[in-house]
């Protein structure tokens, strides 16, 4: 169990005395903070370039959860013909839309095999790749 101290890091700030040192520890579990639906919750890992423009880079983790409902414009995992993507979901055009003008729409046609694998509720940036191969 990590400990939350409830404080707010500005980034351009350097040479400060530790702010940690006037709040006591409270415990927090990561998983209470960031995972709504434990059950339905798998994280993943972003590859590609397409989704910048929401913040995803290549290399995040993404926390994914099966039991929310879908919107239209929610960030989403999906298997597109055999290959996982994360997108947004546009549902009234019926399309998967990058946030980079490179990449364009897909709309979805008449025999693809199209599964929504669950809606992105988060992103987490790595500053250091991991240590282990996962």
């Amino acid at each position: 169990m990590l400990k939350f101290i409830p404080i707010k890091a500005s980034a351009g700030i350097v040479g400060f005395e530790s702010p940690a040192t006037e709040y006591t520890q409270l415990s927090l579990d990561l998983d209470q903070l960031l995972i709504d639906h434990p059950s339905a919750t798998y994280i993943g890992i972003a590859q590609g370039e397409s989704m910048k423009g929401d913040g995803i880079f290549s290399g995040d983790l993404l926390i994914v959860d099966r039991a929310q409902d879908i919107k239209d414009q929610d960030v989403v995992v999906a298997n597109l013909n055999g290959v996982f993507v994360c997108k947004k979901i546009d549902k009234k055009q019926r399309c998967l839309l990058s946030s980079s003008k490179r990449f364009p729409p897909y709309f979805l046609r008449e025999g693809d095999d199209f599964q929504i694998e669950g809606v992105v509720t988060r992103s987490i940036r790595l500053h250091r790749p991991f240590k282990k191969a996962i």
